[in-house]
């Protein structure tokens, strides 16, 4: 590529990156503002202030909401790696009878909408009585098709030799999982954990629909009640609000950008 189009390439990329990351730099900047700095439309504070942080933290549980949306986002990337590594071991290495269709019913899952399974799985927490707990907000969510299919596509370019002298040594299914595939599925692993927490930490509306009680809601949550509380001029408390979410996200999104990177770009090539 010559230097104009570098030049030209470079000025396009942070233009784009401008325009994608103004919202999160203005809330940024409200954040910092009063509600009369806010009024008159400026862009920059007048002088760095921490009032509406803590203002944020005085009139919502925001640090038990953050807590509740930690524990429910571990949790589901958790039994997301679980549930999916085993689906994917046992669609890759263990043989058995209508294998290949029962993945593609499986993979087909991934074309409903989460809205159209809302309702059963709503009625199915109720009557397993499990409204305002963390297993209500977690295990609807531990079978994942898009998971299960990242992994397969990783499993499936580990040599079969690999597998037959595993069991030429005498080591079982479950040994050979634990000790060989996910050590070397390290990559495929991360994304798949980055992405479930990623997702589950930005829910909303199932959140909604099986809490009740601050005890074990979430901070998406909070922030709507947060945004429903306070009057037009005190958007820098909200805005102080979403700058205290959005940042697990955004460290957990740069430290684990180029993992992320791969293992999608690995699971759409193989």
């Amino acid at each position: 590529m010559s230097t104009p189009k570098k030049i030209l390439f470079y000025i396009l990329l942070a233009i784009s990156a401008f325009l994608v990351f103004f919202p999160v730099m203005y809330a940024f900047m409200i954040s910092f503002m009063s509600g009369g700095e806010i009024l008159q439309g400026k862009f920059f504070p007048e002088s760095i202030h921490f009032d509406n942080y803590v203002k944020v933290f005085d009139r919502l549980p925001l640090m038990n909401y953050l807590i509740n949306s930690f524990v429910v986002s571990f949790g589901v990337m958790l039994g997301q790696l679980v549930v999916c590594s085993l689906a994917a071991y046992a669609f890759v290495f263990i043989p058995f009878k209508g294998r290949d269709f029962i993945f593609f019913v499986f993979i087909s899952t991934m074309m409903i909408p989460w809205e159209a399974t809302m309702i059963p799985n709503f009625f199915t927490i109720q009557k397993l009585d499990w409204m305002n707990t963390y297993q209500g907000l977690t295990v609807p969510f531990f079978a994942l098709a898009f998971g299960t299919f990242l992994l397969r596509q990783h499993f499936k370019t580990i040599p079969k030799e690999l597998h037959e002298a595993a069991e030429v040594a005498g080591l079982g299914k479950f040994a050979f999982f634990w000790r060989v595939i996910l050590p070397v599925s390290k990559t495929s692993l991360v994304t798949l954990g980055a992405y479930g927490f990623l997702t589950t930490w930005n829910m909303y509306l199932w959140p909604l629909l099986v809490t009740s009680t601050d005890q074990v809601r979430t901070v998406q949550i909070g922030l709507k009640q947060l945004q429903s509380q306070e009057v037009a001029t005190e958007w820098g408390v909200v805005m102080a609000g979403v700058i205290v979410v959005i940042i697990p996200t955004l460290l957990l999104l740069f430290a684990g950008q180029k993992q992320l990177q791969k293992g999608l770009t690995q699971g759409a090539l193989k």
